[in-house]
């Protein structure tokens, strides 16, 4: 590379960036490239760019690190925490049964406690419905095969306990991982959780107090307050669990991505532009699916998008699919997650067969690839 010789004249940038040649030598061939001042600035700003994007991606991808290995370490120490309170729970029960022998009357007065700790099971596990898995997770043990009566009842007291435990453990794990997956979408998963004590009602949430919450459930203070905390951790996990089922966490197609979100060459002009989406190229007429359930705001034709499809997935969230060949669906129809829309193509603004694949969250867009990895995260976890 060589400099000219330039006069000291000109602008404050130009004279910090002269023109500079570059030269190529084949043989005898000399080639010469001027890099101007123009030319240099756009090379600096493009680097400066890079480097922006690269720290950004290494930020986010630290911070998924993190969030990952916290959340098992919760894991970890709420199943400590779980076999300590068993291992509590059998001493304190072997007592209570050395008691009950000793006193007339005393099988009777446990057999209504029993009564009384289901009815109270009963309405924790309410909160359940619509929770994949929960059924399996905290289906109680087996009756005991114990001729001695004493026996069967302890065997029943510590299946309740233990099914209690487990609904704690149930909620704050896959509670846990629900959460992570909502701030790898970039999402608050705080607002997709309602205050327990609005949304709750009835006597696990008015009873503030233990001893009162243990009058009205007419059980012991302990299992009381384990009630309690058992249903608002459940409650939330519902929560959290029937958001997910109408966010767009599924892939529209099983073909491979291509461009993705943000700053991009444009393929027509060569100038840089803004790509509000993910690509997925395949073969024509590849099927495409919807990602949530919602229902079909727009099916048409759309300028630069060709034929495209626009869901509604309510809470100001839509997903957009472009350049599809053929269309599937109408404006108004309601559709279920993962339902043929369509089909890819390359009508609209497009140089190939390819799916253009938009997620908008009130009206601005945002980044696809952040919901798709929320969606692998939500697949491991299963």
């Amino acid at each position: 590379m060589q400099e000219t010789e330039q006069p000291q004249q000109g602008s404050f940038v130009e004279r910090r960036l002269p023109i500079r040649y570059l030269y190529l030598r084949t043989h005898d061939d000399i080639r010469a490239w001027a890099l101007t001042t123009r030319r240099q600035i756009l090379i600096g700003v493009a680097a400066l760019a890079g480097l922006i994007w690269l720290a950004i991606a290494s930020g986010g991808f630290i911070f998924n690190l993190i969030s990952a290995q916290r959340a098992d370490a919760q894991v970890m120490q709420a199943r400590a925490a779980s076999e300590r309170l068993n291992a509590d729970l059998q001493a304190r029960l072997e007592s209570a049964v050395a008691r009950m022998s000793a006193s007339s009357g005393g099988m009777e007065q446990s057999l209504d406690l029993i009564e009384r700790r289901h009815a109270a099971l009963t309405l924790v596990m309410q909160n359940l419905n619509g929770v994949e898995g929960a059924a399996e997770a905290l289906a109680p043990a087996p009756p005991s095969t114990s001729a001695n009566p004493i026996q069967r009842l302890i065997a029943v007291r510590m299946d309740q306990e233990r099914l209690l435990d487990r609904a704690e453990t149930f909620a704050q794990t896959r509670g846990e991982r629900l959460r992570l997956a909502f701030r790898l979408a970039g999402l608050n998963p705080a607002a997709y959780t309602p205050d327990a004590n609005q949304a709750l009602g009835g006597p696990l949430i008015e009873a503030r107090d233990p001893r009162a919450l243990a009058a009205i459930l007419d059980v012991d203070e302990p299992f009381a307050v384990r009630i309690r905390y058992a249903a608002r951790s459940l409650h939330n996990l519902r929560n959290l669990t029937q958001a997910a089922d109408t966010l767009p966490f599924n892939r529209p197609t099983g073909s491979r991505t291509t461009s993705g979100f943000g700053v991009r060459i444009d393929p027509f002009d060569g100038r840089p532009a803004i790509h509000e989406g993910q690509d997925f190229a395949d073969g024509l007429n590849t099927p495409v699916y919807s990602t949530a359930p919602g229902v079909v705001s727009f099916a048409g034709v759309r300028s630069g998008y060709g034929n495209t499809v626009e869901i509604d997935h309510g809470n100001g969230v839509k997903t957009r699919y472009a350049h599809l060949n053929t269309l599937g669906v109408e404006t108004g129809q309601p559709v279920a997650l993962a339902q043929r829309l369509g089909a890819m193509g390359t009508t609209g603004r497009s140089t190939g067969v390819h799916l253009h694949y938009e997620v908008w969250l009130n009206g601005r867009p945002q980044n696809p690839a952040r919901f798709l990895r929320a969606g692998d995260q939500l697949v491991q976890q299963d």
